[in-house]
C-alpha cells in the first residue's frame, strides 16, 4: 500500500510551504512596542534638564533657551520615527505570513530604531562635529534602507501579504527617496558644517519627489 493511501492524499508543496511560515502578527505587536519604547525614550534626556533647571532655580524660559538643541533634537527624531512606523505599519499591515529571513530583516530595522534615542542624546546635549552628525544621520539612513529592504522582500514574496504590486512598489520607492535624501543630508552637513543639520528639511521633499517619479517610472 502506497503512503498516499496510508496517510490520505499528499498535501501539495505550495500547502506545505505555507504551513511552515508563522503568523506576523507577534511580528507586528512587537515592532510596535519597540518603536513606541523608542518614542518615549526621546523625553528623558529633557525630563533631566527640566530637573537641574529647577534645582538651580530657573524658570521655563531658562530652560527653553538652555535646551534649545535638546528640543529640536527631539522634535525631529519623534516626528521620524512617527514616519518610519508608518512606513512599516501600511507596509505590514497588509503582510500575514513571516519566513525566518523577514524576522531577521524586521529586528535589523528594529535595531536602528532602538538606536535613535541614543543619537538624538548626543545630538542634544554634545558638540556638533562629524562623528555626532555620522551617528545621528547615519542611523536615520540605516533605518530607511532597512525598510527599502523589507519592501522589496516583500515584493519578491506575495506568498506572505495581500498588498496590491503597485502599492508595494510605490513604498519601495518612497523609502528609496528618503534614503537618497538623507545621503544628501549627510554629505551637506560634511562639506559645509555652518549648515549643522538644516539640510535634514530635505526630507520634506520625499512627498514631491515620489509623486514625480511614480509618472515615469512603471506601475
Amino acid at each position: 500500500m502506497d503512503r498516499t493511501q496510508e496517510g490520505g492524499a499528499t498535501p501539495p508543496p505550495e500547502q506545505n510551504q505555507r504551513s511552515r511560515l508563522a503568523s506576523a502578527e507577534r511580528l507586528k505587536a512587537f515592532a510596535d512596542a519597540v518603536v513606541a519604547i523608542a518614542m518615549t525614550l526621546l523625553i528623558l534626556p529633557l525630563m533631566e534638564s527640566v530637573s537641574e533647571v529647577a534645582r538651580e532655580g530657573g524658570n521655563a524660559a531658562e530652560w527653553v533657551t538652555e535646551n534649545g538643541d535638546q528640543l529640536f533634537s527631539f522634535a525631529l527624531s519623534f516626528v521620524l520615527i512617527g514616519a518610519f512606523w508608518l512606513s512599516h505599519h501600511r507596509l505590514f499591515d497588509r503582510v500575514h505570513l513571516v519566513t525566518g529571513r523577514l524576522l531577521v530583516l524586521t529586528i535589523a530595522w528594529m535595531f536602528t530604531i532602538v538606536w535613535l534615542p541614543v543619537a538624538t542624546a548626543i545630538v542634544g546635549l554634545m558638540d556638533n562635529d562629524p562623528v555626532q552628525k555620522t551617528l545621528y544621520i547615519g542611523s536615520l539612513f540605516a533605518t530607511s534602507v532597512m525598510m527599502t529592504v523589507l519592501g522589496w522582500y516583500a515584493l519578491r514574496h506575495p506568498e506572505l501579504h495581500d498588498m496590491p504590486v503597485a502599492n508595494l512598489r510605490s513604498g519601495i520607492l518612497a523609502d528609496a527617496i528618503a534614503s537618497a535624501l538623507f545621503a544628501l543630508a549627510y554629505l551637506l552637513t560634511i562639506v559645509f558644517p555652518v549648515l549643522s543639520y538644516l539640510p535634514m528639511f530635505l526630507l520634506a521633499l520625499t512627498g514631491p519627489l515620489h509623486n514625480w517619479l511614480r509618472r515615469y517610472l512603471p506601475h
